[in-house]
């Protein structure tokens, strides 16, 4: 080796040093760049950041609307945890819709997406619209509300009863034995919503050609397959799917209040979102309800990190 290549091998480079004013010279280096992104930021700003600041701000106030806000500290969220018994409810509601449906929504968007993709082109269409169109169409809960009905015209208390199983109607809807579970049952049948498109489009961006290597170097089946090379190159779909249903069990309201009412029958099925709603458009205590959305929202986001991490370190 010559001197000059051993000084070079030798010689430590030295790392460049970040000039001041990154940002600026970025932008004017890729004005067309953010020129397109303004729109989306604009819309971001306005109807996410500024809103979950303004809700903050407000969660120390006391504020119905009418007169101007009046500022009152840690009042609200104080009388949340110590004074607010339906709250705690809700809590519990809230944590058993997002321990059962989340994981369990999660996988089953993932392993039908997983099957759905096998199909042929034609038929993957039509069966992805087929699992997601409930997602689509709220409406559809209100078939619930006829197959559950608590009098003898309802679908499963006449099926019931003509096998001789019960002896007179069950108030499916009113009795907070089986409520919450109802509500359950309907959530994860009407979970196959965007994470499900999530997963199918990163099946559809796999390289085919890894499972050519796979095979070459060992893979037997389809499960090795799926846990060797096809879950690992989809991560950030596997990241992004959970954080929607994350979101979407914690944020469970709609179909609670369709089936159960508002309120329902001694809180049997009243959510954390429920309850915000409840003092934020019947009772306008808007103060009180965004300490309700603060707490949701920091719940929310610290458990999003919490999995988001899991998937990171342990899932590979």
């Amino acid at each position: 080796m010559s001197e000059l290549s051993a000084k070079a091998v030798q010689t430590p480079v030295k790392p460049k040093k970040k000039k001041k004013g990154g940002l600026i010279r970025d932008i004017k280096e890729n004005t067309s760049s953010y020129v397109m992104m303004a729109p989306f930021m604009i819309l971001f700003l306005v109807f996410i950041v500024l809103p979950v600041l303004v809700s903050v701000v407000l969660s120390f106030f006391y504020y119905n609307i009418i007169s101007p806000p009046t500022w009152v500290g840690w009042d609200n969220f104080k009388r949340l945890f110590l004074d607010d018994d339906i709250f705690m409810i809700g809590v519990k509601n809230t944590l058993i819709f997002a321990i059962i449906t989340g994981p369990v929504s999660y996988f089953m968007c993932l392993i039908f997406a997983w099957l759905i993709n096998e199909l042929g082109p034609k038929l993957r269409t039509a069966a992805t619209f087929m699992f997601y169109i409930p997602s689509m169409c709220g409406s559809l809960v209100f078939i619930f509300q006829y197959i559950f009905s608590g009098d003898s015209y309802g679908i499963l208390n006449s099926v019931l009863t003509q096998l001789g199983l019960i002896d007179s109607p069950v108030l499916w809807l009113k009795d907070p034995t089986y409520m919450l579970w109802i509500i359950i049952f309907v959530q994860l049948w009407m979970s196959l919503g965007t994470g499900f498109l999530v997963f199918i489009a990163g099946l559809q961006g796999v390289d085919r050609e890894l499972y050519e290597a796979a095979a070459i170097d060992g893979i037997k089946n389809r499960w090795q397959e799926l846990g060797y090379v096809t879950l690992p190159s989809m991560k950030p779909q596997l990241k992004l799917g959970a954080i929607l249903q994350i979101t979407g069990a914690f944020a469970v309201s709609d179909i609670a209040a369709n089936l159960a009412g508002f309120p329902s029958p001694l809180y049997a099925a009243h959510t954390v979102v429920l309850h915000m709603q409840d003092y934020g458009t019947a009772r306008y205590e808007m103060g009180y309800a965004m300490a309700i959305a603060v707490v949701l929202f920091a719940f929310t986001v610290l458990t999003s990190r919490l999995i988001l991490r899991l998937l990171k370190e342990k899932t590979y």
